[in-house]
C-alpha cells in the first residue's frame, strides 16, 4: 500500500546558500578563543574559500594569542546573516569557519590590507599597521543552519558553489516590498499550510524574510505568539529580475498588479 508524502518546496543547494551569505556579508564574532565573550572585528572579509581576514585592535588578547601561536590559533568565526526587515528574532542563517588564526609578516599584512581596500572598502582599514593587525582565518571545515537545516560545507564546495543571483539585491527589494506592499503579502495567504491559512490559525502581517531563486520565504504570525517560517515555492526558477517579478506576482495571484 502506498504513501502520499507532501512534496517539499526546492531550495538552493546548502553550499550555494552559504555562498550567498559569504557574498551578502554578515556580522562576524570570534568564539573559542577562551576570552569570556565572542570578540567582534573591528572590519573582516571572507572570500569564496572561507578564508577570512579579520582586523583587530594591536591590545586585544586574541592577538597576543595568536602571535603566540606557533602553528595558528585554533578557533571559531560565526557569521551571522540577519533578516531584511526588522523582527524580534532576526538571525535568519548561521555559517561557522572551523580553523587557525594567524598573523601575516608585516609586509604581507600591508598587501592584504591594500588588497582589501579594493575589493571590500572599509574605513578601518586605515588602521591596519597603525594600532590595529590584519589576521587571517583558515578554515579547515565549515558547517552552514538555517530554517531549511544543518550540514557541512567544505571550503572546496563552497568556492566552487554560485551565489544566489537575487543575494545582492535582497535586502532592498524585500525591504521595499515590506514596507511599501504589505496587501500583496496578505494575498499570500492562501498559500499558506491550512493551519496557518483560516483566521485562527494566524494573526498579524506576514513579514518577508527572504528570497532566491526558487521563492519567497515568509515569517508567519502563530496564536499564542509564535512564529513560524514558511518557504512559498515560484512556479519556476527565476534567473533574472523580470522573471523574479513574474514569478512573484504569479505568487500574488494578479498578473497586472503592480510590482514591488
Amino acid at each position: 500500500m502506498g504513501t502520499t508524502r507532501t512534496r517539499r518546496p526546492p531550495t538552493p543547494a546548502v553550499a550555494e546558500r552559504a555562498r550567498s551569505l559569504v557574498t551578502r556579508g554578515g556580522r562576524a564574532a570570534l568564539v573559542g578563543t577562551g576570552e569570556p565573550e565572542p570578540c567582534a572585528p573591528l572590519m573582516h572579509h571572507t572570500w569564496p574559500d572561507g578564508t577570512t581576514d579579520l582586523l583587530l585592535p594591536d591590545d586585544h588578547p586574541v592577538r597576543e594569542q595568536t602571535r603566540l601561536a606557533v602553528d595558528g590559533l585554533p578557533v571559531m568565526l560565526e557569521l551571522t546573516g540577519a533578516t531584511p526587515v526588522p523582527l524580534p528574532e532576526p538571525v535568519r542563517e548561521l555559517l561557522w569557519l572551523l580553523g587557525h588564526l594567524r598573523e601575516p609578516d608585516p609586509r604581507t599584512g600591508r598587501d592584504r590590507a591594500l588588497r582589501l581596500a579594493e575589493r571590500a572598502p572599509h574605513p578601518n582599514l586605515l588602521d591596519a599597521g597603525r594600532g590595529a593587525t590584519l589576521l587571517r582565518l583558515h578554515p579547515s571545515s565549515v558547517v552552514y543552519s538555517d530554517a531549511e537545516g544543518c550540514a557541512p560545507v567544505s571550503p572546496v564546495e563552497l568556492s566552487a558553489a554560485e551565489p544566489d543571483p537575487f543575494c545582492r539585491v535582497e535586502q532592498a527589494w524585500l525591504e521595499h516590498l515590506d514596507r511599501a506592499h504589505p496587501d500583496m503579502l496578505t494575498a499570500l495567504r492562501r498559500h499558506l499550510p491550512p493551519a496557518l491559512r483560516s483566521p485562527g490559525g494566524a494573526t498579524g502581517r506576514i513579514r518577508p524574510i527572504g528570497v532566491d531563486r526558487f521563492g519567497l520565504r515568509v515569517r508567519v504570525p502563530t496564536t499564542g505568539n509564535g512564529t513560524q517560517d514558511v518557504r512559498l515555492a515560484f512556479s519556476a526558477e527565476a534567473t533574472t529580475p523580470a522573471e523574479l517579478q513574474k514569478r512573484f506576482t504569479e505568487l500574488v495571484g494578479c498578473p497586472v498588479a503592480h510590482q514591488p
